[in-house]
């Protein structure tokens, strides 16, 4: 399957992404996602934008329900945001690990680029799981050869009004930061 870009040459972008990229506990359109569908509109209009993000999905979710989104929406970049709920169920960094690998492999073989967005996990799961745990964006960035965001809630995590009180979830207030956490590197992609 190859996924190709429209005759105004803009892309279909899908995002596959957990609660950090589902809206949660925020209204929709405050969402980084929707924030970025509103960027789009200028500089690129003809941009799509499909949030398939799910509260509570897993790496191990993301891959079975990616070769349908695949099918069904052909995108042109994917923007890849999970590993964090896996990270908090202290699940094996080895599966984490092979479920990205896996999803990044499948896109990539359908001809769309990816965006991998790197979480870090509190410090409480330990020195070495946390580390672990994030090396494996990086590991998995020069593998491909694809496109890294290093640290999501950059600017973010540590701002108590831009955190709800669980200190996993940003508010509304942290959305525009988000995706000036993400634009940068999906920037090139658009225009490749």
């Amino acid at each position: 399957m190859l996924a190709c870009f429209s005759s105004y040459g803009t892309p279909t972008i899908l995002v596959l992404g957990d609660s950090l990229s589902a809206a949660y506990q925020i209204p929709p359109e405050d969402s980084w996602v929707k924030l970025l569908e509103n960027k789009l509109k200028s500089s690129h209009p003809q941009a799509t934008v499909i949030n398939s993000s799910i509260v509570g999905d897993t790496t191990a979710n993301g891959l079975q329900r990616l070769p349908s989104l695949l099918e069904k929406y052909h995108p042109q970049i994917l923007i890849l945001e999970l590993g964090g709920n896996d990270g908090l169920r202290g699940l094996s960094v080895e599966s984490i690990k092979a479920n990205l690998d896996a999803m990044i492999t499948q896109s990539l073989q359908a001809n769309v680029k990816v965006l991998l967005v790197a979480i870090k996990l509190p410090p409480n799961y330990g020195p070495k799981y946390t580390k672990d745990f994030y090396e494996i964006y990086g590991q998995l960035q020069n593998k491909h050869h694809i496109s890294l965001v290093p640290f999501f809630l950059e600017n973010v995590v540590h701002s108590p009004k831009l955190m709800f009180e669980d200190h996993i979830h940003p508010t509304s207030e942290a959305q525009p930061i988000l995706l000036d956490n993400i634009w940068p590197h999906l920037s090139p992609l658009l225009t490749e």
